[in-house]
């Protein structure tokens, strides 16, 4: 068992009260959970996939994994679309950057 996080943006009333019955909401968002197993931590991922709305929202799940370089995995639902990408044993999220337009145009 492992510290579980999970952070949520523009998430339904619905999806935050789950979270809340059954870990500890530290920030607007942001639930921790000290001692999940990873059973009940499959269980509260499964149904976050089934409620989430496709919307402009997004959820992401981190916990300590020492199977995974980094020591840590993550899972992602929603906006912004992150790439998780491993480079000399650590694990980054990348992201795009949108083309900016020169001003005056």
């Amino acid at each position: 068992m492992s510290m579980t996080v999970v952070v949520t943006r523009n998430a339904s009333d619905r999806i935050r009260g789950f979270l809340a019955s059954s870990m500890l909401e530290v920030g607007p968002g942001v639930y921790t959970g000290s001692s999940l197993s990873a059973a009940v931590r499959d269980r509260i991922w499964g149904v976050l996939e089934a409620w989430f709305p496709p919307t402009d929202s997004s959820i992401v799940m981190v916990w300590t994994d020492k199977k995974v370089p980094g020591g840590q995995s993550v899972k992602t639902l929603g906006v912004p679309p992150i790439d998780l990408v491993e480079l000399d044993g650590i694990v980054l999220a990348r992201r795009s950057i949108p083309d900016e337009k020169p001003e005056g145009e």
